[in-house]
């Protein structure tokens, strides 16, 4: 068998195995390690932990989404109530600041604008809207507000890396400027990739990152 087709057999058993994800709705296709997802999900929830399950696969390089929500009629909501949720959802959350976050639907996609501080301010806004029943996907538009001081950033990124027992010193390479964060250099899986990524974002003045890691 291919190494596309053992790919392709491990994405699968491992949408079976995560109970989060109906696999049986699920298509999976793998060409030179890029993994695409087709079929029909009942959530954007589900939609999400098919992605999300794909990625974690040993060897995945990347995830093409293409599956396609179709709400059951019982959760179809209209883009008043759905917009009505994501409010009462929002000031719900400790974690995103008051009125920083605001939101439009249409036909069910949700679309994120506003400020905040933290990148996890961002991300746990979008998180919170995800699950919404009614929701048929999420546009995240949240920019990160510019801090005044970001001249030690990209140290600080650094340090952090070496910290953490994923990555040696040599491995990863962090250039900054502005707020703007770039990674490059090589590690040993997709998940190793994104953690480098989620380091970089926990940073304080982080506004963007820019991440060219390879997989190795």
């Amino acid at each position: 068998m291919s190494k596309d087709g053992e790919l392709q057999n491990a994405v699968l058993a491992e949408l079976n195995f995560e109970p989060s994800v109906t696999a049986a709705r699920i298509g999976v296709s793998v060409e030179a390690g890029i993994v695409t997802l087709s079929g029909h999900v009942e959530s954007y929830a589900h939609k999400h932990a098919a992605e999300l399950t794909a990625r974690r696969v040993k060897g995945v390089l990347a995830v093409a989404d293409e599956i396609i929500v179709d709400l059951p009629a019982s959760t179809v909501r209209s883009d008043a109530a759905i917009a009505a949720a994501v409010v009462e959802r929002l000031a719900w959350d400790s974690a995103i600041p008051e009125e920083s976050v605001k939101a439009t639907v249409a036909d069910g996609w949700v679309t994120l604008h506003g400020q905040v501080d933290r990148h996890y301010q961002s991300e746990a806004a979008v998180s919170n809207v995800r699950s919404l029943r009614g929701v048929r996907g999420v546009s995240n538009e949240i920019t990160i507000r510019p801090w005044v001081n970001t001249e030690n950033l990209g140290n600080d990124i650094c340090m952090a890396l070496s910290r953490s027992w994923f990555f040696d010193q040599d491995e990863i390479k962090v250039t900054a400027a502005g707020g703007r964060v770039r990674l490059s250099g090589t590690v040993r899986s997709p998940h190793e990739r994104q953690v480098a990524a989620n380091v970089a974002w926990s940073a304080p003045g982080v506004v963007a990152v820019e991440n060219d890691i390879t997989v190795a």
